[in-house]
């Protein structure tokens, strides 16, 4: 087994982000910290330049697999695959809790900035809604749904429950996309709609819908499809 211990100083990625700071690591010899050893043919960074490779060197899509996907890859043992899939967790909610703190929300941005840490990365849709007074200060933020890949269904009832309780005067609501195109789709349409119908019903206003994918996002309000 290739160990970094064995490798020639200058391609030990540990000595190189001790002598050089951590900026100076490519992309895979940070991984290759983190899988620490290689296989019999291979070195820790010629595994992590497969891993990559899995997701053409996106590390955003990367942060979606699973321990299972990793596992795939002859040489990511579960202790590996452990290993990668909790420090790219760890960078999520990193950059979740740098969201910013928002006591209103006054644009289509000021959603998309507080939801695109949450929702960027996961493999999965969730369907959230933020409830606002009536001068847009923020009053509270609730998960709703949770889907699969691409279908969140949403239950009005479950939706307007929150808003009522927290006699929210104007509401927001957003999901992702995993696939990472914001193009809505006719059911994402339909659904903005039957939110729009239903809240108006109860003296609510739905101020936007955001659909959230990767760092990029889709606003019906800006769009005028409200």
């Amino acid at each position: 087994m290739l160990t970094i211990k064995s490798w020639a100083e200058e391609d030990r990625p540990r000595e190189k982000l001790l002598r050089k700071g951590i900026a100076a690591l490519s992309d895979a010899e940070l991984l290759a910290i983190l899988i620490a050893t290689g296989t019999q043919n291979e070195t820790a960074v010629g595994l992590a330049k497969k891993v990559l490779a899995l997701t053409g060197n996106n590390l955003n899509e990367l942060g979606k697999l699973s321990v299972k996907d990793l596992q795939r890859l002859k040489g990511i043992g579960e202790a590996k695959a452990i290993g990668i899939v909790a420090a790219l967790e760890l960078g999520r909610r990193r950059k979740q809790s740098d969201a910013p703190e928002r006591t209103t929300f006054q644009s289509s941005k000021d959603i998309a900035d507080y939801f695109i840490p949450m929702l960027a990365d996961l493999p999965h849709e969730e369907f959230w809604v933020i409830m606002l007074s009536a001068r847009l200060k923020v009053i509270a933020a609730q998960k709703i749904a949770q889907g699969g890949v691409d279908n969140t269904p949403v239950d009005m009832r479950l939706l307007m429950k929150p808003c009522i309780e927290n006699l929210a005067s104007v509401v927001a609501v957003a999901h992702n996309h995993p696939s990472g195109n914001a193009k809505p789709s006719v059911q994402d349409s339909t659904i903005t709609q039957k939110i729009k119908e239903t809240a108006a019903l109860l003296g609510i206003r739905l101020a936007d819908h955001i659909i959230i994918a990767g760092n990029a996002y889709f606003s019906f309000a800006d769009e005028g499809l409200l």
